[in-house]
């Protein structure tokens, strides 16, 4: 009864209260007919309260995300499905969604009437234009009564997470190289081909699989001979994103940062879908991927990541000298410095193959100012170390100048003059 009460809409107290005054009218003035009806409207939000109250409904609910992840600025479908377990019919229902700002309004629905055993599904839309990890939930519901007297409050508990990726442009293929690597028995080696003759057997152990026997170096050296394990070889490589909020330019989802991290997310599916195994390094590190090997993994990774205080890549240029064993590493970058991009340019060695895509922030919130002669410094100091630098200005799009990525020998200067 208590919990009837305090669930009291504004009408329902306006009917208590316009109940009351007529009571005291009808004593007031010895008039029996106006407090029957003084009595009738104050008894009537009372009664609803105790009906209300005493509703023993039983609901459940089931939401699915479609889909779960999804890029900025594109819709995602979230489905709720009530059902009533009980063998009471509901009354009215007001259905409300928790939702964050940045996907929109709470989405609320009326349903008049579920039956028993019944189910309910409910369609709604979310978009975002900023990328992160929104809690979807939990969901309320507000039973009322026919007269909108009391309403009453239920929540769940469940709730859902939205996954907002950074937007993926198709990018053309361009030829990159890179070392192997891997682990097994044996080291890097070309396999023949003319057969598995050429490859190097060794002594039969307590506990080798008998299917792993290589007759022919068994009849040759007399005694049994297996196969060594097969060494799974993939192509490893590194992908560097400059989150220095010093180093870019431009509020919101056209900022330079944000157009960064879709180059970023851009670069790393294309090179993931062409079976390159990569590791996500910032300038605060290297940062944990659940599967490096699964371009899911690094949009998840890149939904989240945010601008940092530091004012040097001393720390991720540590995390890819660590790494060692890179044979690509593609750096996008913010506005650098030439003692930086010397950092940046000793990192090359061997075969290792180096793309800077340099983002021209001096001109990004006027394109008329064009690149400034620090910029242009840092691009030569890359180039001349071996790094294929690709300049992306303001309005251009990664697609456009990946390309010159696979040139070799000088930096590109497509998209606007060097």
């Amino acid at each position: 009864m208590t919990s009837g009460l305090r669930a009291l809409t504004s009408r329902g107290r306006s009917f208590i209260a316009s109940g009351l005054a007529a009571m005291l009218c009808a004593v007031a003035l010895g008039e029996q007919d106006l407090l029957r009806i003084g009595v009738l409207i104050a008894a009537l939000p009372l009664l609803a309260a105790v009906v209300v109250a005493r509703t023993r409904y039983r609901l459940s609910c089931a939401r699915r995300l479609d889909p779960p992840r999804t890029e900025t600025g594109t819709d995602a479908t979230v489905t709720l499905r009530l059902e009533n377990i009980t063998r009471l019919p509901t009354g009215l229902l007001l259905i409300e969604d928790t939702v964050p700002y940045a996907l929109g309004a709470r989405p609320r629905f009326i349903l008049d009437r579920v039956e028993s055993r019944g189910i309910r599904e409910i369609d709604y839309r979310v978009r975002s234009d900023l990328r992160g990890r929104f809690p979807i939930g939990p969901l309320t519901v507000r039973i009322s009564d026919p007269f909108g007297l009391v309403e009453l409050t239920r929540s769940f508990t469940i709730s859902d997470t939205l996954v907002v990726t950074p937007r993926v442009v198709a990018l053309p293929h361009v030829r990159l190289s890179g070392e192997w690597s891997g682990g097994g028995e044996s080291r890097t080696r070309s396999v023949a081909a003319a057969g598995d003759d050429d490859v190097a057997p060794r002594e039969y152990r307590q506990g080798d699989d008998l299917r792993r026997v290589h007759w022919r170096s068994t009849a040759r050296y007399g005694e049994l001979m297996v196969r060594r394990e097969e060494q799974q070889w993939q192509s490893r490589g590194a992908l560097l994103l400059d989150t220095r909020r010093y180093a870019h330019r431009g509020e919101g989802p056209r900022s330079s940062f944000e157009v960064a991290v879709s180059a970023a997310a851009s670069i790393g599916v294309h090179l993931a879908r062409e079976g390159l195994g990569l590791r996500l390094v910032t300038d605060q590190g290297a940062q944990h991927l659940d599967d490096a090997g699964a371009s899911w993994s690094l949009l998840d990774a890149l939904a989240v990541v945010r601008t940092g205080s530091a004012r040097s890549l001393e720390y991720g240029v540590g995390a890819l000298r660590q790494g060692g064993g890179d044979g690509l590493v593609v750096a996008v970058l913010g506005g650098i410095d030439v003692e930086q991009a010397e950092a940046l340019a000793r990192l090359r060695h061997g075969n290792m193959t180096g793309v800077a895509v340099l983002l021209d922030v001096a001109g990004w919130e006027r394109p008329e100012l064009g690149s400034n002669e620090e910029y242009r410094a840092a691009q030569a100091v890359l180039a001349g170390a071996g790094w294929r630098v690709v300049r992306l200005p303001s309005g251009v799009s990664i697609a456009d100048v990946w390309p010159e990525a696979g040139q070799r020998g000088r930096f590109a200067t497509s998209g606007g003059a060097a």
